[in-house]
């Protein structure tokens, strides 16, 4: 999600503080709300998973899964003003890897890919009117699309939520924010 963001800059020729560089870490919890949809679904409690671009899916026994972006992809971002949703793609097949949504904020915009074979069901039209929803509830109401899983036990290559942690906690995860003190700050990863 990060490695293929943009950031929105002030023109250069209007910066007239030098900028400074500070870090810092997002603190966040990586559990579905357990009274949103993603994990009432199917009343079983579904299998959570997370790829190395910050987004998880939440399957459930019977293939349908849910797709969002984790809070820390949210806190980095910032304040969602819009989200892209693939609701022209409704009943279509996405690969692994497709990009299914971007999402616009004061800070950037970034994309969210696709971690599993399968088809739109659904778009989180809520998301349209209150994009702030993915801020607020990331891992919950503000889910971004649900999908069919057309092979459920394709879930190589992503993380349990335990090895999630550690991998945001690596030394390689740490947020530079680049703040010209008049203008919005932004990050870079």
């Amino acid at each position: 999600m990060f490695a293929r963001s943009f950031l929105r800059t002030p023109a250069l020729h209007t910066l007239k503080a030098q900028p400074v560089f500070r870090l810092a870490r997002f603190q966040s919890t990586y559990k579905l709300n357990p009274a949103s949809i993603v994990s009432t679904h199917s009343g079983a409690a579904p299998k959570l998973y997370f790829t190395t671009e910050h987004e998880w899916i939440a399957l459930h026994e019977d293939g349908a899964a849910f797709i969002g972006i984790t809070n820390y992809a949210a806190d980095a971002l910032g304040d969602a003003t819009f989200i892209d949703l693939p609701a022209d793609r409704v009943e279509e097949s996405i690969p692994r890897g497709e990009v299914i949504s971007s999402i616009e904020s004061v800070k950037s915009a970034s994309d969210v890919y696709s971690p599993v074979l399968g088809s739109i069901k659904a778009v989180n039209e809520a998301l349209d009117e209150a994009p702030e929803l993915i801020n607020k509830d990331p891992m919950g109401e503000g889910w971004i699309v649900k999908v069919q899983v057309e092979e459920p036990a394709n879930v190589e290559g992503l993380m349990e939520a335990e090895e999630y942690e550690k991998f945001v906690e690596s030394a390689e995860h740490w947020v530079i924010l680049y703040d010209f003190t008049s203008f919005n700050s932004f990050f870079i990863h």
